[in-house]
């Protein structure tokens, strides 16, 4: 399975896509209504093939609904169907149950199997209507699901699912194998002794967004000047997102092109954000690993992932010794077996490499003897 995004052409045409949004929060408010109100009067949950049969009878005597396909009808009443058996499966953990959403801030409907079609080029049929988009790339494999998204700025992309795509097989090509350990003030810390920085682009752009949300909080609630001051925050956030990504790919090519085995920790960032907060968000940990592993699948290398209770930083790198307690603030501690100094990050790196490549079953992996200090993104070579 592989996901395509394309941008669709401004053109005023798209104000019936943006109309089909508004349609599909509509529905979906009146599946959530549904659900409540069934659960209310005969104490069970709704089946989801008899809320689909529901709907299908209202589209027929509601104009409005009947701008939403019935491909996307189905897929509203599958997603509220899905979320209602996680938050069942679940719901000691803390999962709750869908709830309503602002048609303004409704975000796509999804078809499946009918209701689009590709007109080659750069050109899409979406129910009776044509469309151009930025035809980026070439769309191989057979299409599985064409999904029309909206964002804050009103902009509108389709994600395309395709499948048939084959996967390339691991092949090692420099013999190097990686551990890395994430940190709050550096980024990533190699096993190799390299250390990457983090940018930290929402610390470096906070003054920016207060500006923009307390000149946004200020206007009066529907009037034009407090959607434009709208617009103008989620455009410095989507600013902001934009250049996290970027920075994201650059450094998963570089490390993908370095190594070809990365071990990293597992992560509870659940965890870390109640500890840390808006820092842990901002280095958006989590995205980064999707994108490296992504990068890593097409180029025939592996990501490895050792266990979250393993004691990297407190477990000698030299002679394996492990200390019963380590505070977070020491950053260098001795080992009381070996006498040798360990920094609590490098001493971690090295603990995920030696592991990981225990678990990917290599033997013989030389490590990268050449220490590259990266300090900031702009020392970066790609």
């Amino acid at each position: 399975m592989k996901t395509l995004k394309f941008k669709l052409y401004q053109h005023k045409r798209l104000r019936y896509l943006k109309r089909s949004i508004n349609a599909a929060g509509v529905i979906y408010n009146y599946c959530i209504a549904l659900h409540k109100r069934y659960y209310r009067m005969w104490v069970k949950h709704l089946n989801c093939a008899k809320l689909q049969a529901h709907i299908a009878k209202l589209r027929k005597r509601k104009e409005f609904w009947q701008s939403v396909g019935s491909q996307a009808v189905q897929d509203i009443c599958q997603r509220i169907e899905k979320a209602y058996q996680l938050f069942f499966k679940h719901s000691k953990k803390g999962v709750k149950p869908p709830g309503f959403k602002k048609v303004k801030k409704y975000k796509s409907f999804t078809l499946k199997q009918a209701g689009y079609k590709f007109l080659g080029g750069s050109r899409v049929k979406i129910g009776s209507r044509v469309y151009q988009y930025w035809n980026s790339r070439e769309i191989q494999g057979k299409v599985k699901t064409l999904t029309i998204k909206r964002t804050p700025l009103g902009e509108l992309f389709m994600v395309v699912v395709v499948d048939g795509i084959d996967e390339p097989e691991i092949k090692f090509t420099t013999s190097k194998i990686a551990g890395f350990d994430f940190g709050l003030k550096t980024f990533l810390t190699c096993s190799d002794g390299s250390k990457i920085e983090s940018p930290q682009f929402f610390k470096e752009s906070l003054n920016a967004i207060k500006r923009a949300n307390r000149y946004h909080s200020k206007k009066l609630k529907g009037s034009s000047n407090r959607e434009r001051a709208r617009k103008n925050l989620a455009r410095a956030l989507e600013d902001i997102a934009n250049r996290r990504t970027d920075w994201f790919w650059k450094l998963a090519h570089d490390l993908t092109n370095r190594f070809d085995v990365l071990c990293f920790e597992t992560l509870n960032l659940k965890g870390m954000k109640r500890l840390w907060g808006r820092k842990v968000s901002d280095l958006a940990l989590s995205n980064f690993l999707d994108i490296l592993e992504w990068v890593a699948r097409k180029k025939g290398k592996q990501v490895a992932y050792i266990d979250q209770w393993y004691p990297s930083s407190k477990t000698c790198s030299c002679c394996g010794h492990i200390l019963e307690t380590l505070d977070l603030s020491v950053r260098e501690w001795r080992c009381p077996g070996c006498q040798s100094v360990n920094g609590r990050d490098d001493n971690a790196a090295r603990n995920i490499q030696t592991v990981g490549a225990s678990m990917v079953g290599l033997g013989d992996v030389r490590r990268s003897e050449t220490a590259i200090a990266v300090s900031s993104p702009e020392s970066l070579h790609f």
